[in-house]
């Protein structure tokens, strides 16, 4: 399953529809030039259309929209805990050629700690990261983590870490297992906004009773017409694919 997941994300990103139908266009050169001439105008539209942002951001707002956001503050009194979702942090590859840790754009999912720690003294931490490549090297995630987690100046004592989970499915089940923990208790989930909903909906199914604590927007409640930039394009149309592709692969093997 881990290996189809990262086949089939391949081809949520917008570039690779692009690459595949010039690739069909030269392969047709010769023989269909019509086809070909086809192929080349589909291609082009499709590199327009990624970086018109209007369009992926419905769909990321679709998902952004799915749990309402929580602000700094709220009152999380009855929690027993926060379990913190990997992805935040950059590679073990690009970790181990650095001294200091790196995190990337979703890096509010370990920003959310730190005030959640320090203004509720009885929640822990369980952060659940193991190895989300296909050919990992360097440390894991929650090595990483560790580091960063660290340099936040957080408690130590009030963090556990699972670190053999490589997708969203094991997060959930791989966790529950740690020693100790009771996934019956009340726990806030904290992931970015476009993968709460496949992350709520797999946490339940696997007996967590989890709220969700959604962080890591990309979305605002509009999209002006004119916005267009290829860069955040191709990211926001794969985020939004690789989450509806992500749910159906789940929900066809009774994951969610």
């Amino acid at each position: 399953m881990f290996l189809l997941a990262k086949i089939v994300a391949l081809f949520t990103q917008p570039l690779m529809w692009a690459s595949l139908l010039l690739l069909a266009a030269l392969l047709l050169h010769a023989r269909r030039p019509r086809l070909a001439r086809g192929c080349s105008a589909a291609a082009l539209l499709v590199v327009v259309v990624v970086g018109w942002l209007p369009l992926p951001d419905v769909l990321l707002r679709a998902l952004e929209s799915r749990y309402p956001e929580m602000p700094l503050g709220a009152d999380v009194r009855g929690y027993h805990g926060v379990v913190v979702l990997g992805g935040a942090l950059e590679s073990g590859r690009v970790a181990q050629a650095h001294l200091q840790p790196q995190v990337n754009s979703a890096a509010e999912r370990m920003e959310a700690v730190g005030p959640l720690l320090r203004s509720n003294p009885q929640l822990e931490v369980l952060f659940t990261g193991g190895e989300g490549e296909l050919l990992g090297t360097g440390p894991t995630e929650a090595e990483r983590a560790r580091a960063v987690f660290a340099g936040l100046g957080l408690d130590a004592a009030r963090i556990r870490y699972e670190d053999a989970s490589r997708n969203t499915y094991e997060n959930a089940v791989f966790t529950a297992r740690l020693s100790g923990v009771d996934p019956k208790k009340r726990w806030l989930l904290v992931t970015s906004a476009w993968h709460m909903p496949r992350s709520m909906a797999t946490f339940e199914k696997a007996g967590w009773n989890v709220t969700a604590y959604p962080v890591d927007y990309r979305t605002s409640e509009s999209t002006p017409w004119y916005e267009f930039n290829w860069i955040t394009g191709v990211e926001h149309w794969q985020m939004g694919l690789r989450e509806l592709v992500g749910m159906a692969l789940y929900r066809l093997t009774g994951r969610l």
